[in-house]
């Protein structure tokens, strides 16, 4: 049921915004000969998360607590605070998601793992950034998180899965900014030409993103 509401919207919001992808910055994909940052889109079916090298983050842009300092990898994902943080969501909660403006939070998963082992039976693109593109994605993500009075990042309780975290943000959720926008707005301010309008489901951020990043494994490998 749940699922049914969601693609509705999805089509709703689909054939309202057709007409209004936003310009692109055209500076994604980087040639293979140039210097590039490399991140990695995670499908997860409904939501696709962004998997970043921990190293390649820019010494003042703190976006996890010391815990989690020595990993190799962070992927991080935003999303509706109750959806996100209630492990077997309800109708209730799904429409409130959809419908309503509602407090959101990130989640970020810390992992040594390559990324491949790490998530086996995900669909996974590649994506080099340029170097300013990068920066640029950072402070994008960096600016969502909510802070307190002294500027430290503000928990919201444990993740999901393995060393992971929420985090409360201070953007709001709702029908017209999605996960999955969220997402699509973030590689558009590295310079993708991702359409974050028309990105309100996994699958289509996912189909999106294969113009300019690199398949590394695609739905077939996991049927």
């Amino acid at each position: 049921m749940i699922n049914r509401i969601l693609l509705l919207c999805t089509l709703t919001v689909t054939a309202l915004c057709s007409g209004c992808a936003a310009s692109i910055n055209g500076e994604c994909p980087v040639d293979e000969r140039e210097s590039a940052k490399t991140i990695y889109l995670i499908s997860h079916g409904w939501h696709v998360g962004i998997v970043i090298k921990r190293v390649d983050i820019p010494d003042d842009i703190r976006l996890v607590h010391k815990g989690f300092s020595s990993t190799d990898y962070l992927e991080i994902g935003w999303g509706d605070r109750d959806f996100y943080q209630t492990p077997r969501s309800h109708l209730g909660i799904a429409l409130k998601a959809i419908f309503l403006p509602t407090p959101s939070v990130l989640h970020i998963v810390a992992f040594n793992d390559s990324v491949a082992a790490y998530f086996p039976h995900s669909e996974i693109i590649i994506v080099r950034l340029s170097d300013a593109g990068f920066q640029r994605l950072i402070r994008y993500i960096a600016a969502s998180y909510d802070r307190n009075s002294i500027g430290n990042l503000v928990p919201s309780g444990a993740g999901l899965y393995g060393v992971s975290q929420f985090y409360r943000s201070q953007e709001t959720y709702h029908l017209f900014r999605t996960c999955n926008v969220w997402t699509a707005r973030a590689l558009y301010t590295a310079g993708c030409p991702a359409r974050p309008f028309l990105a309100i489901t996994g699958d289509n951020l996912m189909m999106q993103a294969q113009s300019f990043g690199t398949m590394f494994r695609d739905k077939s490998s996991n049927d």
